[in-house]
């Protein structure tokens, strides 16, 4: 079903320019976001070691931890190694927690190899490319969300939500200005994302940049916060730097 629906995702990625546009996305908004979340749990129920609430074995820790906390990786029929960040791709599954201390290890002590029991070939912006591909996941549903009335963005519009008490999820950008950010805070109860910056928040917002935004209680914004959480480990490590943001200052 994603399949067919994804063109329509994409053909919506910027904010309705058109009057049809707009009474597509009112009518059908919603049932899209339902959708993609129901194809994702359907996965989950036909590939169980994929589910969230399993737990699997770290290669570098030995730790078990749940499946929700890890990356899942794949060798492919030429000996490569591929990050499996849907969760969906055919073959025994290699677990890794999703920190960069884990993968960094996993790469250094050649433990994809051991793991698969056969030489892997492993690329040497691993670290990078799964940051930029948590990042573009979370920035999507982020997207599918605000699509489906689940999201909004702005100061005043997230105020408005945490004082009517209809926000579960405060995300706040990671560059934003913190005496602004600390004007709001996490709903009671609720959840905080504060590790995407303003332009990866912009981008599922059809702007140029979003420091505040919000999330409503649903499927989607529970996929938002666990796919958030995978990320935060690549990016947020005591004293160090993330994988993207070593590049950048090479650069």
């Amino acid at each position: 079903m994603v399949a067919t629906l994804e063109p329509l995702h994409t053909l919506m990625e910027t904010e309705p320019r058109t009057l049809a546009e707009v009474a597509f996305l009112q009518s059908f908004g919603r049932q899209l976001s339902t959708a993609v979340f129901r194809d994702d749990m359907n996965q989950i129920a036909k590939n169980p070691d994929r589910g969230t609430g399993t737990e699997r074995k770290c290669i570098a820790t030995g730790a078990l931890c749940p499946t929700r906390d890890m990356l899942r990786f794949v060798v492919s029929p030429d000996g490569h190694l591929v990050a499996d960040v849907l969760g969906k791709l055919p073959g025994r599954g290699i677990w890794v927690s999703s920190n960069q201390q884990a993968l960094q290890k996993a790469v250094k002590k050649r433990l994809f190899a051991h793991s698969a029991k056969q030489p892997v070939q492993v690329s040497e912006t691993l670290l990078q490319d799964l940051e930029a591909q948590l990042s573009r996941r979370v920035i999507d549903l982020l997207s599918l969300a605000r699509k489906s009335g689940r999201a909004i963005a702005g100061y005043e519009k997230v105020k408005d939500w945490l004082s009517k008490e209809q926000a579960k999820v405060l995300v706040q950008s990671s560059d934003g200005s913190e005496r602004g950010k600390s004007k709001l805070s996490t709903p009671y109860g609720g959840r905080f994302i504060g590790w995407l910056r303003s332009d990866e928040l912009g981008m599922a917002f059809g702007r140029q940049t979003v420091i505040h935004c919000a999330l409503a209680s649903s499927g989607i914004t529970q996929r938002v916060v666990e796919e958030a959480h995978r990320l935060k480990g690549l990016r947020i490590t005591e004293g160090a730097k993330s994988p993207l943001q070593k590049e950048k200052t090479a650069r």
